[in-house]
């Protein structure tokens, strides 16, 4: 893994951009995204940027089970808000989150993943370690599936939603063998909240109780953190 340290979640950006930039011009396709807070500054970046996406294929990591894509805290609003209203791409995958078959829903997203190799995947990590919304025991061998979110998942994702209740409970997301395909990846962590998981990330055994320990057996990881977020490393 290589490790850059940031002053900032601004700065953060900037240089989670710089890589995207290189690889877009060395030859990048297809981009795996990202939602939550972590990556909106590397989105604003990209927003601001005079790159043409219009060629190039995205793929999200996840979206809400029971949201419609114009549902307001959708991940497919979240990525039209963020980024693709500004920059539009060739064409952007997200799964669906009502589709009346969740299995049949999950294969054909993995076929997409499969038709769309991802060069560079962006990524988070949850306090608990989850990747995606691959929560503490998912398989590493896992391909896109249907997840029920932990209970520490669900509350800190309850500050989007107006009561508690509204927060969705499953999510369809890229399981760790889809993540572990891309070609690059890169994982932002910003906050002290994130150190244990970073930590353990790093320096701990690789194992599913650490979903993203397995990022210590891919090839090609840049870690982009904060001071706090790597204050146990």
């Amino acid at each position: 893994m290589k490790l850059i340290i940031v002053k900032d979640q601004t700065q953060g950006g900037k240089q989670a951009f710089e890589i995207l930039q290189r690889e877009i011009e060395a030859g990048a396709k297809t981009l795996g995204l990202a939602t939550g807070s972590t990556p909106l500054e590397l989105y604003r970046e990209m927003r601001d940027s005079h790159i043409d996406f219009s060629a190039l294929v995205s793929v999200n990591l996840d979206e809400y089970v029971g949201l419609s894509p114009d549902d307001e805290q959708s991940y497919a609003r979240f990525m039209k808000e963020h980024l693709f209203e500004a920059k539009p791409f060739h064409k952007t995958y997200l799964p669906n989150g009502k589709a009346d078959d969740l299995v049949q829903e999950t294969e054909r997203y993995e076929q997409i993943i499969a038709d769309n190799p991802i060069d560079l995947q962006i990524l988070g990590i949850g306090r608990n370690g989850h990747i995606g919304f691959n929560e503490p025991g998912t398989a590493f061998d896992s391909t896109t599936h249907v997840v029920n979110l932990s209970p520490s998942t669900i509350e800190a994702n309850s500050r989007f939603f107006e009561k508690p209740e509204d927060v969705p409970t499953q999510a369809i997301s890229m399981g760790i063998a889809s993540i572990m395909k891309s070609k690059k990846i890169i994982l932002m962590a910003y906050g002290s909240q994130k150190a244990d998981a970073v930590a353990q990330m790093v320096k701990g055994p690789v194992t599913e109780a650490l979903p993203a320990s397995i990022l210590q057996n891919h090839p090609d990881v840049t870690l982009i953190l904060d001071e706090a977020a790597a204050g146990k490393l």
